[in-house]
């Protein structure tokens, strides 16, 4: 392997540690900060999907500029909004202030994932690809299994609102990191400014051309669009479920997290891995089996030891998800797309995420229970099963 790569796997680990960290913090902190923001479940579910409808917007944005400019600076603007974003989460005060904060760090993180992932598959070889993508997305696991052990210091020192500070730095940290140690790629065939050929418009009407007609393009999304649907969820309401419900104390509830987070490790390992041998569909199917299985056991389990478990069963399939769908882009699409593949990908998995913690905010007020929204988690780990099993046997890399 290329030494140059190894700070830049490391940059990339950190990113995408810090982009999960904030976007779950949220649902950790959540059952402290509602009663000073004075919201509902459902107006808890507006403030994320604010955040989502930010990072669905700029995603696939940040995958075409990915594709044709240096990623060393998209990388290091963004981030830094990002942790403007997080510190100003800090200062809410209302529903309002908390949905314009956090609308503005899903705008930072659109550059946490895509362009991480697109970047570092430029520099591995193909027979390498699963493997380094499961090792750089470790940090999405570690940065939840990190910040669900801290959250309970810092909330009991400083209240939710240190809890934000506290990740502002952090994210200031990685912007820096990201400019003192990211390159673009290994050719530098991208410009730190503007490329030297091909408008902006003629290059995204070549990559819609190729890539929407395509029906794998859009079996692999629509199952995206449902897992982001799916998985949003524990990580949004399951905090506030064991409080409320199963009168866990704030401390062990925010533990659930960091068994997701730990299980999760585990599945990127042993499932990242094994995606390069019997391939990315069939590990993605396996996956829902363990999400949809999670899903039902958090709808039924009335103890914390059951609630233990099913977080467990979720974590594996949460865990390996991810760098899966990443690297499925040029196992099926040339490589000089696979930024905006990814990019447009995210923007239908960002609609799942926009309208999820809404649908079951709602549910849970108006049933006064988390049944049904633990219910949903299995409903589309399913569905995004069944958009998958035509693909289940195909590898055939297109164009």
């Amino acid at each position: 392997m290329d030494k140059r790569v190894i700070p830049i796997i490391i940059t990339g680990f950190f990113t995408i540690f810090i982009a999960f960290a904030v976007r779950y913090s949220y649902g950790l902190l959540l059952p402290e900060m509602l009663p000073d923001l004075g919201s509902t479940k459902t107006g808890a579910g507006v403030v994320y999907s604010s955040y989502f409808v930010a990072y669905t917007i700029f995603s696939p944005l940040l995958g075409l500029l990915t594709d044709r400019y240096n990623a060393r600076f998209l990388l290091f603007f963004f981030i830094s909004l990002l942790s403007v974003g997080v510190f100003l989460m800090s200062l809410s005060t209302s529903i309002l202030h908390a949905s314009l904060f956090f609308t503005l760090v899903g705008i930072g993180q659109s550059a946490c994932w895509v362009p991480v992932v697109t970047v570092i598959q430029r520099w591995v070889s193909e027979k390498r690809r699963g493997a380094v993508l499961a090792i750089v997305d470790l940090g999405s696991a570690s940065g939840i299994a990190t910040i669900s052990f801290s959250i309970p210091f810092i909330v009991g020192a400083y209240t939710w609102r240190g809890g934000w500070v506290t990740l502002g730095f952090i994210a200031l940290l990685v912007a820096l990191m990201n400019l003192l140690f990211m390159k673009s790629d290994p050719a530098k065939k991208t410009k730190v400014l503007s490329p030297k050929t091909d408008p902006a418009t003629a290059a995204t009407k070549k990559v819609l051309s190729t890539l929407l007609l395509k029906k794998e393009f859009w079996s692999i999304g629509i199952a995206y669009l449902l897992v982001g649907f799916c998985v949003l969820i524990p990580f949004a309401f399951l905090t506030s479920y064991a409080t409320e419900k199963l009168a866990i104390p704030f401390n062990s509830a925010t533990r659930l997290i960091g068994v997701i987070a730990v299980a999760g490790i585990a599945g990127k390992l042993v499932l990242g891995f094994l995606s390069d041998t019997i391939g990315r569909v069939n590990t993605m199917i396996v996956c829902g089996v363990f999400l949809a299985l999670g899903g039902i056991g958090m709808a039924y389990s009335d103890s914390f030891q059951l609630l233990i478990v099913s977080s467990a069963i979720l974590g594996i399939g949460y865990g390996a998800v991810w760098p899966l769908y990443a690297a499925a882009a040029r196992d099926f699409f040339p490589s000089q797309f696979a930024g905006s593949v990814i990019g447009l990908w995210t923007l239908l998995m960002g609609v799942g995420s926009i309208i999820s913690p809404m649908i079951a905010g709602w549910s849970i007020d108006f049933t006064q229970s988390y049944y049904w929204a633990f219910m949903l988690v299995t409903v589309g780990s399913v569905l995004s099963i069944l958009v998958l099993f035509p693909l289940a046997s195909s590898g055939k890399r297109i164009g």
